[in-house]
């Protein structure tokens, strides 16, 4: 037998105000560490330089992490334009250096090509997989490597300041999978000026807002107490866009066991991905048939 998780059975999302200069890793162990909580993980990782929202999931809210990894996202970061790094931001090296500074038209109208549904290719520094292998681990060994682009969302991109003639700070709206850092150096390289991300934080990820995010000193402060605790958000939050069924007592009882169960619906139809409740906390997200929810994650909340 495989030995028991050690820690309590505690399960919700608590919204993290991430400080530069750590990894999101670091700080889920932190958050786990608090709570002394079985099990926990994030959504979306950030940069260690970025800051900003960091939502952890605790217990079974680690099954909703998906829901809030697909939401959009709001990010404001600082481009330094006239010169490009081999990290995209600026802690790698300065590679390349250009004297045209455009003015802020030039930049607005740049903007336009990155919104909608874009193809981008992410930094060589980054965590995709290459023949199995991340891509930073390669690009610190000097290895400079063709990565395929990906496709990606963005709702919005827009200039909200020109500190100097060096600086742009823009605001991005995108969904999943987006590389701020690659916005930047694509940007840069269409104006045919360079550019790197100098600063950067994530200031809304789905239902989770940076205003209400805890910093880890009032985390450390709080650490294992019932004030901690009352911070923790409700897993259903995180099925903010996706529709509610609601189990009958027979249904809930199937659905926990993993087996299709009937739901009361309205407004559902045949075929949608919905999440079913009882008594007000989710118990499964599946598939609406005819009446029944078809169980494709199944939660296990402990009262």
């Amino acid at each position: 037998m495989g030995r028991r998780r050690k820690g309590r059975d505690i399960s919700g999302w608590l919204v993290v105000d991430k400080p530069a200069g750590m990894t999101s890793t670091s700080v889920v162990n932190k958050v786990r560490w608090a709570f002394d909580a079985k099990k926990a993980g994030h959504a979306g990782t950030l940069d260690p330089d970025a800051t900003g929202v960091l939502a952890v999931a605790l217990g079974e809210a680690t099954k909703t992490v998906p829901y809030v990894t697909d939401a959009l996202k709001a990010y404001e970061f600082t481009v330094r334009l006239g010169q490009a790094t081999n990290t995209d931001d600026a802690e790698g090296e300065v590679i390349a250096q250009s004297d045209l500074r455009p003015d802020d038209e030039a930049i607005k109208e740049a903007l336009q090509s990155f919104i909608g549904d874009i193809e981008q290719v992410p930094p060589q520094f980054s965590a995709v997989k290459i023949d199995g292998e991340r891509a930073y681990k390669r690009a610190r060994d000097g290895e400079e490597m063709e990565i395929a682009a990906r496709p990606l969302y963005v709702d919005s991109l827009l200039l909200t300041d020109r500190p100097d003639a060096d600086h742009v700070t823009l605001e991005m709206v995108c969904g999943k999978g987006g590389y701020v850092r690659s916005v930047a150096r694509d940007l840069g390289e269409a104006l045919g000026c360079f550019g790197h991300v100098r600063e950067l934080r994530r200031t809304w990820s789905g239902p989770f807002d940076a205003a209400e995010g805890l910093s880890l000193q009032q985390i450390d402060e709080m650490a294992k107490t019932p004030a901690l605790d009352a911070h923790l958000k409700p897993l259903e939050i995180a099925f903010t866009d996706l529709p509610e069924v609601r189990a009958t007592p027979e249904g809930a009882v199937r659905l926990r066991n993993g087996n299709p169960g009937m739901v009361m619906a309205a407004g559902v139809e045949y075929g949608d991905t919905c999440w079913a409740s009882f008594d007000g906390r989710a118990v499964a997200v599946g598939v609406y048939k005819s009446g029944e929810l078809h169980p494709t994650r199944v939660m296990n909340i402990q009262d």
